[in-house]
């Protein structure tokens, strides 16, 4: 292969995802991912041992990623305006770099990703990702409500089957239908006011003296 080794990586991932999603991870060989890249395994070997080293690598994308977010969105206030950016900021991320086939593979494949350990790393970040969009109302509620903003993302691949559907117009009711549900989760109790006591729900706030 004429390419560098970064651009041998990257070809053998999308490959490999090709063949995952056409036929299964399952029923996928090295040798078969070997022969559409028209390379011998032992160039194959030199990159990836195994097809659950491919798996993981295109998943460890994904995860510095989200680390990312997580951590930009803890730091700044949890409100509304800082829900909504972080969720566009998934989406942007997920919608390019080729993640369309990340999550394609996902989808067409979630018995074997539970089995795997990057599948659980990734269910763990996807927790975060939630909790760090709840952050400030973090009731079971609200919690549900982040979850499915993020599950807004992703099945807009699986879900908008409207022929000639484009992926600015998919991302685009995606993020119509994640700010719905960000909007009602709340921003936390108010502050309490010099002199006041903390209110409780359904009580009015009481002045002290």
């Amino acid at each position: 292969m004429s390419q560098g080794t970064g651009g041998t990586r990257e070809r053998i991932q999308a490959v490999a995802l090709e063949l995952f999603t056409e036929q299964g991870y399952e029923k996928t060989s090295l040798r078969e991912i070997a022969e559409r890249l028209q390379v011998t395994k032992a160039a194959l070997y030199y990159h990836f041992k195994s097809k659950d080293e491919i798996v993981s690598s295109f998943v460890e994308d994904r995860l510095t990623v989200m680390d990312e977010l997580v951590a930009w969105a803890e730091s700044r206030p949890p409100t509304l305006a800082t829900r909504r950016e972080l969720v566009a900021r998934y989406a942007e991320e997920m919608f390019g770099h080729g993640n369309p086939s990340v999550l394609r593979f996902f989808e067409q494949n979630q018995t074997t990703l539970k089995s795997l350990p990057a599948g659980q790393h990734l269910r763990e970040r996807m927790a975060r990702l939630a909790d760090a969009l709840a952050r400030g109302a973090e009731s079971p509620t609200d919690q549900l409500r982040a979850a499915l903003a993020l599950f807004a993302v992703h099945t807009s691949w699986f879900t908008l089957r409207a022929p000639g559907i484009s992926d600015d117009e998919r991302k685009k009711h995606a993020l119509t239908v994640a700010d719905e549900l960000l909007a009602a989760i709340g921003d936390g109790p108010p502050p309490v006011a010099a002199g006041q006591q903390p209110v409780t729900a359904g009580q009015p706030p009481v002045a002290a003296g």
